[in-house]
């Protein structure tokens, strides 16, 4: 599996040229493969540290980074956490497929449809949690997207450590009744660096109490 997780397009959505944020923008040319459907047959730590290196490419990029200019042009590379197994974890899952539809509220007044796929159930430092796994309505018309799957999520590192708004995690439709989410692979919503954006607010049923010590850090 290539390893690459491309951000190659941004959308305009109102005369304010506020654009869309991740889950909603991430329009990836057919060509172009996407680095949330993770293999078991890579090793986690190389796959990671793939996922890290390709996003920092993009952010240093002005075709694909959601920096503002002058951010840009400073910028040395994210600030990750040290890469921890512990945060991959395997979660059950159970699909909920007569979920109504449901208008997510975002950082603007753009309402994009969401339905809950599903619902991953897992342990993590001896606790079990659970985490609401959404798909948008939209993408999934698109060809590149029907597998595409979305995970907002809260922690108590929010504020302090990582943005106060919570992070995401991009995944794919399981083929079986688990999946693997890896909290390496948690990133910040574009809006955290760029007010431009209109990002997904992630609802607070996905608030776990819990520190995820993994992934992207808050910016500055």
């Amino acid at each position: 599996m290539k390893l690459t997780f491309k951000l190659v397009a941004v959308i305009f959505v109102t005369t304010l040229f506020l654009t869309s944020c991740k889950d909603d923008k991430r329009y990836i040319a057919k060509e172009e493969a996407i680095n949330y459907k993770i293999s078991d047959s890579v090793d986690p730590i190389t796959e990671i540290k793939a996922f890290q290196a390709e996003l920092n490419k993009e952010y240093k990029n002005a075709k694909t980074s959601p920096l503002t200019q002058a951010d840009r042009k400073n910028f040395k590379g994210l600030s990750f956490y040290p890469i921890d197994t512990v945060y991959r974890v395997t979660a059950r899952f159970e699909e909920t497929p007569f979920e109504p539809s449901f208008r997510m509220k975002t950082t603007t007044d753009r309402a994009p449809e969401y339905k809950r796929y599903g619902i991953a159930y897992f342990t993590l430092k001896g606790k079990e949690y659970q985490l609401n796994v959404y798909q948008s309505q939209e993408l999934k018309l698109k060809e590149e997207y029907v597998n595409y799957l979305f995970i907002p999520f809260l922690d108590e590192t929010n504020g302090s450590e990582t943005y106060g708004g919570g992070r995401y995690i991009d995944s794919n439709i399981p083929d079986a009744t688990t999946m693997i989410i890896d909290f390496n692979k948690a990133y910040n919503p574009y809006c955290s660096y760029n007010k431009r954006y209109s990002c997904p607010i992630v609802p607070d049923e996905n608030r776990l109490t819990v520190l995820i010590e993994a992934g992207v850090k808050k910016f500055h």
